[in-house]
């Protein structure tokens, strides 16, 4: 099994926890995951929405306290394991993410929802914290590269491959058509990314990660086999104990057969995977409804501009607090796999028991 080193970060075991939003990965979640040896994610996005700084009228303020807090949270409770913060592009206060993640004592950056094209200079007085954006594809990689070598002198610390056809929330592509190409499989993508980069030198010091649609110790060594140092699993991590979300959202994923996860058309403009809830049901029939905009959270929404949509910031945090009738519960195709709550602890018994890693690079 292959050791993941992200920039000087060496996790015990080459497994990353995604980032899962409006606080699904919060700090107890990202803390239990990191205690237990792997890579602990925070989101960034909304973590506001259950923080004691939020008086419904300073969400950035208040978002950017509760990350300050939740990385203090979660390094309580893993002080020697690895912790990244997710960070979407796509936010109006990226770069306020990015700082206070920074500040906050974050590991590992892992970017995507966008190119985070600008990164490295808003991480340059911070040379430890590892930078990975999240890419579906070998030329949204190799744009990055090149970007990054000409205008900071710098390369990314790993990719995060995100394959639309199998991953969960926003899915990387901007038409619908693309969510089930198989040009953007796992299959595909990975060992052309891994080729690419050992024809750059760069194999042995840029790793790849897969994520999307991973569920057993199977399909991960399935995918090192391809050339990926490491693996991102989501929607199983939502479905354990330690998992910030409510109780009535967890129940939903336990619930969830196949029939009931459908693809929608986000207000961010891309495709997004997620559980027909009766809110997201009746959005497919076209029949719109939404609370106020609680935020100017992103740089494109769709219900901002035109109210043809919905405020998905809202609709998340109906979710993560479990009201089924109103939350946009979003997930991975695997989700009917979800038949119990587990803990971090017993995953990690799954892909990992008496397990030898190879020699650290």
């Amino acid at each position: 099994m292959p050791q993941l080193r992200l920039g000087r970060h060496t996790p015990r075991y080459p497994l990353v926890q995604g980032g899962m939003g409006v606080k699904i990965s919060g700090p107890r979640l990202a803390g239990a995951v990191a205690r237990a040896g792997g890579v602990g994610t925070i989101a960034s996005v909304g973590l506001a929405c259950d923080s004691p700084h939020y008086n419904g009228r300073n969400y950035f303020q208040a978002n950017v306290k509760a990350l300050r807090d939740a990385l203090t949270e979660a390094r309580a409770a893993a002080p020697e394991g690895v912790l990244a913060v997710n960070c979407m592009v796509a936010l109006t206060d990226y770069d306020d993410h990015i700082r206070t993640a920074c500040e906050g004592g974050a590991d590992v950056l892992i970017s995507g929802a966008g190119l985070p094209l600008k990164l490295p200079e808003l991480t340059k007085d911070f040379p430890d914290v590892a930078l990975v954006p999240i890419v579906s594809s070998l030329k949204a990689a190799q744009l990055i590269v090149r970007r990054w070598q000409k205008s900071y002198g710098r390369l990314p610390d790993g990719f995060v491959v995100e394959t639309p056809l199998h991953a969960g929330g926003h899915l990387g592509v901007t038409k619908a058509e693309q969510v089930i190409d198989p040009d953007f499989s796992l299959e595909t993508v990975v060992p052309e990314l891994v080729a690419y980069l050992a024809e750059e030198g760069l194999g042995e010091t840029l790793p790849v990660i897969a994520a999307g649609g991973i569920w057993t110790r199977d399909d991960m060594d399935a995918l090192f086999a391809m050339g990926a140092r490491g693996v991102q699993l989501g929607t199983i991590f939502a479905c354990t104990e330690e998992c910030d979300a409510s109780p009535r959202f967890k129940q939903a994923y336990v619930e969830a057969t196949e029939e009931d996860v459908v693809i929608i058309k986000s207000p961010v403009g891309i495709p997004g995977r997620a559980l027909k809830s009766p809110f997201v049901a009746r959005y497919l029939e076209g029949n719109v409804e939404s609370s106020p905009c609680i935020a100017n959270c992103l740089t494109h929404c769709s219900y901002r501009k035109d109210r043809q949509a919905f405020c998905i910031a809202q609709a998340l945090i109906d979710a993560f607090n479990g009201n089924w009738e109103r939350g946009l519960f979003f997930c991975g195709d695997n989700v009917s796999r979800c038949d119990r709550i587990r803990t971090v602890d017993d995953i990690f018994e799954e892909f990992f028991q008496n397990e030898k890693l190879s020699p650290e690079i």
